[in-house]
């Protein structure tokens, strides 16, 4: 069965997943966190990508991306994908693959989900019973995105900052986000358009999303 084609629109908040190979780990130390962190920033900066919230897991990343350029997001993982990758196989004297084929790709619906993503995302590593709350696992933006604390990776997204007029204001309403579980039909909801890479929503900047899946190659790229 072919692949379902990507489609590719700049300035489309994109929810990203990549999976090390067979689910096996891609993070074996502190210093590969530092280090994928590292070349994450520094591709966004070079394919002009806004990162909004990640979160690294011991195998798999997850990432919540809008591009200025419909190619950006493409090239940002190639990038980070080919660096890291390097440096895993010199550090560990490993040879071939880190991942899982291509990442999985899907289009956000800011009004409606762009928050509820950030929340998946950035509680994966309770959902995983690894901590209790998401303060407390380093390698996410929560503790930017809900505690103030500085990370030069991130690009707050219009809608964030619409929480509030006040850093005090919008992290106090970002953090009540928190308060309450995800329930499972958007959970459902999240992981079904990743796995099928269909946008998260019914339209995008008010375009159905059938519209777009109806468009000619020139609109949707593999």
């Amino acid at each position: 069965m072919p692949r379902r084609p990507r489609i590719k629109l700049a300035e489309v908040p994109q929810h990203i997943v990549q999976r090390g190979i067979n689910r096996e780990p891609c993070f074996f130390a502190e210093e590969d966190y530092h280090s994928y962190l590292h070349w994450l920033q520094k591709s966004a900066g070079d394919w002009h990508c806004a990162i909004h919230a990640y979160v690294l897991m011991t195998n798999h990343v997850h990432l919540l991306v809008t591009s200025a350029k419909p190619d950006g997001i493409a090239k940002m993982m190639q990038s980070i994908g080919r660096r890291y990758v390097q440096y895993i196989n010199r550090s560990y004297r490993r040879t071939g693959s880190l991942w899982e084929g291509r990442f999985k790709s899907s289009l956000v619906q800011a009004e409606e989900y762009l928050l509820t993503c950030m929340r998946y995302i950035e509680l994966n590593p309770v959902r995983a019973n690894m901590v209790n709350d998401p303060a407390q696992y380093r390698w996410s933006s929560y503790r930017h995105n809900g505690l103030g604390q500085i990370d030069e990776r991130i690009t707050p997204h219009s809608l964030y900052l619409a929480l509030g007029k006040e850093e005090t204001e919008r992290l106090a309403e970002y953090r009540g986000l928190f308060r309450s579980e995800l329930d499972d039909a958007a959970i459902a909801d999240i992981r079904l358009a990743l796995a099928q890479g269909q946008p998260l929503g019914s339209s995008i900047n008010g375009v159905s999303i059938a519209f777009l899946f109806e468009q000619p190659c020139g609109a949707l790229s593999a």
